[in-house]
């Protein structure tokens, strides 16, 4: 783990009280270059010192209920808005947060980029009262004009920046309504593409979908019935991933208009894992765990595409290193890999060792377009 990455949001002028959200998405288009969606920004709290009560019991110990002492993401001290998990609705004003904004949270920074040494080199904030709840962000590898696309669940839309994120160039979905046709979402949450830019969109939190596009932008086709089971049970829609031979994968239940087929079933071991990473070209799988219905997991997990396991590591906690609701992942070309975190609200490097067996990294992207 790269101690001291990013640099504190406190490093900011007026931000000196203040620190990460529920961070909820990366992208590493570079070393140099490195996206961080979070939900705003929460007071920087120190942390209570554990206290012992024996008397009570021997395993009775302060804080309670969460490790570490908060939640980024859910509680009184949370970045807004609620109703994260698949199936809530944020609109539903039983699912509102209940917080003061400008005092438990402030809406801003949900877009920053860092460099190599952890500085923030791009704030766009310019689109923060545009952005709801940003959930992932990617660069197209098959694209050489490296537009910026951010997947927003509460705004029910794709959004598609030009690279330096001035400019709003294309919107997919209806920003705003929930839906199930050519022209709505409901809660997407990722994205990818094949090689002729071909994009596949998880529809999602609450949609039961995975909706086809061209490389315009042009609806296709989706598949996926309302009967299924929700993706935090089963894991199924709210990741995809695509490897080099451009094949998709999916469950059972697929439309025959799809235009894909279902190649096998991970093992129901792995349904626990609710965030598939992309497949590099060593066809290895990656997911990491997942704070589910299954339990606290904590780690990151690789199979083979046969569903076999092959390997983990991660502990639950808020130390460096530890992992607390994990929710999203990058590389870039170097091997380092980022991982996000919503209950930590953070986002952490780690650097492969210089000694580290290849075999057992994380792969480094693939940019076919870029040079």
């Amino acid at each position: 783990m790269v101690p001291n990455w990013p640099k504190p949001l406190s490093q900011l002028p007026g931000h000196e009280n203040w620190t990460w959200g529920a961070v909820q998405g990366v992208f590493a288009e570079s070393p140099d270059r490195v996206f961080m969606l979070e939900r705003g920004e929460l007071p920087a709290m120190q942390r209570p010192q554990p206290k012992a009560f024996p008397e009570m019991g021997p395993s009775l110990s302060f804080p309670v209920g969460q490790a570490p002492f908060r939640n980024a993401s859910q509680g009184m001290v949370a970045s807004p808005p609620g109703a994260g998990g698949p199936g809530a609705d944020p609109d539903d004003p039983k699912q509102a947060w209940q917080g003061r904004m400008g005092i438990d949270a402030r809406w801003e920074h949900t877009i920053v980029v860092f460099n190599s040494a952890g500085d923030i080199v791009e704030q766009w904030t310019q689109w923060d009262k545009m952005m709801r709840r940003p959930h992932s962000v990617y660069i197209n590898p098959y694209d050489p004009e490296k537009y910026v696309w951010i997947v927003d669940d509460h705004s029910n839309a794709v959004f598609k920046f030009t690279h330096d994120g001035k400019t709003l160039v294309q919107t997919i979905g209806t920003p705003n309504q929930k839906g199930a046709d050519d022209k709505h979402f409901n809660r997407p949450t990722f994205l990818t593409w094949l090689p002729d830019s071909t994009m596949f969109v998880a529809d999602g939190y609450n949609g039961t979908r995975v909706v086809k596009f061209d490389k315009d932008g042009t609806f296709v086709t989706a598949w996926g019935r309302a009967e299924w089971p929700r993706p935090v049970q089963r894991g199924a829609r709210h990741r995809r991933g695509s490897d080099d031979a451009a094949r998709l994968r999916e469950r059972p239940r697929q439309q025959a208009d799809a235009g894909v087929r279902r190649e096998r079933q991970v093992p129901r071991s792995v349904a626990i894992l609710t965030r598939v990473e992309h497949a590099v070209p060593d066809r290895r799988l990656r997911s990491l765990g997942h704070l589910g219905v299954r339990g606290r997991h904590a780690k990151v997990v690789k199979y083979d595409f046969d569903g076999h396991y092959l390997y983990s590591w991660g502990t639950l906690g808020d130390h460096a290193g530890g992992f607390f609701n994990m929710h999203g992942a990058s590389t870039d070309q170097q091997g380092n890999l980022y991982i996000a975190e919503v209950g930590n609200g953070r986002l952490q490097k780690f650097r492969p060792r210089a000694n580290a067996n290849k075999a057992l990294l994380v792969g480094a992207p693939v940019y076919a377009a870029w040079r």
